[in-house]
């Protein structure tokens, strides 16, 4: 059987290589909107950012996500985003990988 190829993206948080199962995609559309995309297929510029509360914590701090989508970001999204990722890290815990 042949082997399939994981899809591979860079985590703007840790700067590695991860697969893209593991990530959360951040958009900015072109009325400077930033949302979650849970499905990874919404129009605009994207960025990957790993499923680590603490990490995003980290990055809300250091303003990582406004440097790399170019605008800035409220902080009702990062409370969105941190309900978000802790909420799939309890998920995955949960059920495992599937």
């Amino acid at each position: 059987m042949k082997k399939r190829k994981i899809p591979m993206r860079k985590d703007l948080l840790t700067d590695t290589m991860q697969p893209k199962k593991e990530l959360v995609r951040i958009v900015i559309d072109k009325d400077k909107n930033v949302t979650v995309d849970p499905s990874g297929k919404k129009p605009g510029r994207g960025a990957y950012v790993s499923l680590d509360p603490s990490k995003i914590k980290f990055a809300q701090e250091k303003g990582v996500l406004e440097r790399s989508l170019g605008a800035k970001i409220p902080d009702s999204f990062y409370e969105e985003l941190y309900s978000y990722v802790d909420h799939q890290k309890a998920r995955k815990e949960l059920f495992g990988d599937k």
